[in-house]
């Protein structure tokens, strides 16, 4: 019998096939990025200079490697030479890094030269993300929720009037058929004898038309003193800004400071508004808002996008830097005290400690900023009254503490047991 050594060729080469698949696969497997750790990455590091779909400090870079490879033939490996480190490529006369280079004002990109393939590979994978596109609105949805609640309320009215409609129309036969008996039987209807009338009654009587005239003086004087108390007087004042700030997402949400923008409070009489290039710290990364906050605006009707874009124009961004065309923004005060009236934020803010909220309420929570308080003299000379000195740690009033302490037998000082009360404190 002759010897067959090749019968087991085809089970070997489909097992190093198997083995190369594999090889390969993984090979693979481990090139491909993680776009969920590579957003990470990228929020980390590059979301300060780069959006995805717009330019900012430098290019947009929804799949930038794509459209790289596209249009300027460039591969992943010119672009991790990038990330690591530009200059480097710059000086080697790299004609597209060059031109990135002058096209985003000669601003050189921070050096990644940490970054392994594999991080490159996350980030490159997150921006190849499809954009997400938002849920379209269903037609007639909230005009839907909005009738829904209404329909049970609409029945009963017109139930209602349906039934009072029927009710007078069976008064008015009953009206009719007896008016018709007493024609029948001969009878006749007894009419009312002449009454004086109501209000020659009521002027014949002295001692009603005496009290109503000291109930109608009593309330007029009453009113006019109420109306001459408010001149003045603006709590509740809500005006609508030229740019609409959201006290509720900025103090609020995001947990800014309230002396971060106010910064002058800390030093200065006046709490100062604050300058545009305050703002610009952060919206220069910050030109639209997310889907969520931007169906949060829809309810108080404001698109905080377009808002923003106010913003720009104002300060004259145009994306990737100013301009120089700026425009003035004509802010409307809300909280103003009369000219003899003299309030000092720092020494409420930085000295006593007092809280932003204190007298402008829950800041937080407003979308649109108004008066909280009435600020009238009354106001301010309970607080006075009511409020004790802060002292603790508090090198400004130790002395004076342990002197008035003394003084009125007792550990907590309030603001009128030091001077607070004195017509000088407030009017010069």
């Amino acid at each position: 019998m002759k010897q067959v050594i090749y019968r087991n060729l085809t089970s070997k080469i489909l097992h190093l096939g198997f083995i190369l698949l594999l090889t390969f696969s993984t090979s693979l497997t481990a090139q491909e990025g993680d776009p969920v750790n590579g957003k990470a990455l990228y929020n980390a590091n590059c979301a300060a200079c780069h959006k995805l779909d717009k330019p900012m400090t430098g290019p947009a870079l929804r799949n930038i490697e794509a459209r790289l490879a596209d249009e300027q033939g460039l591969d992943k490996a010119w672009l991790s030479a990038w990330i690591r480190n530009s200059s480097a490529l710059i000086k080697s006369g790299d004609a597209y890094a060059n031109k990135i280079f002058k096209g985003y004002n000669g601003v050189a990109m921070t050096p990644y030269p940490g970054f392994t393939d594999q991080d490159i590979s996350d980030i490159l994978a997150y921006t190849a993300l499809p954009k997400p596109v938002p849920p379209a609105p269903v037609p007639g949805a909230e005009v839907a929720d909005q009738a829904s609640g209404g329909v049970s309320n609409n029945l009963i009215l017109g139930a209602l009037a349906v039934l009072f409609g029927l009710l007078a129309m069976a008064l008015i036969l009953v009206k009719r058929t007896l008016n018709r008996f007493a024609e029948a039987k001969g009878i006749e209807a007894i009419s009312d004898a002449k009454s004086t009338p109501i209000w020659k009654a009521f002027v014949q009587n002295q001692f009603l038309v005496l009290v109503t005239a000291i109930f109608f003086l009593l309330a007029s004087g009453y009113f006019v003193y109420g109306y001459f108390m408010q001149v003045g007087v603006d709590q509740g004042y809500e005006p609508v800004q030229p740019i609409h700030y959201s006290h509720r997402i900025h103090a609020g949400d995001n947990g800014i400071d309230c002396k971060y923008c106010h910064s002058s409070a800390r030093v200065s009489k006046h709490s100062g508004i604050p300058p545009l290039n305050v703002c610009m710290n952060c919206h220069k990364s910050i030109s639209e808002v997310a889907p969520e906050t931007l169906a949060e605006g829809k309810e108080y009707g404001v698109d905080y996008d377009a808002e923003i874009q106010k913003l720009y124009e104002a300060v004259g961004w145009d994306g990737t830097g100013y301009t120089g065309e700026s425009q003035p923004v004509k802010w409307i005060r809300i909280h103003n005290l009369p000219d003899f009236a003299y309030f000092n934020h720092s020494q409420h803010v930085m000295v006593g400690g007092v809280e932003c909220q204190t007298c402008h309420g829950p800041v937080e929570e407003m979308e649109v900023m108004y008066q909280h308080a009435p600020l009238t003299m009354g106001w301010c000379i309970n607080c006075h009254r009511e409020t004790n000195v802060k002292v603790k740690d508090n090198d400004y009033y130790t002395k004076i503490h342990e002197e008035l302490s003394k003084k009125y037998g007792v550990d907590q000082l309030t603001v009128a047991q030091m001077g607070g009360l004195e017509c000088g404190k407030c009017h010069y």
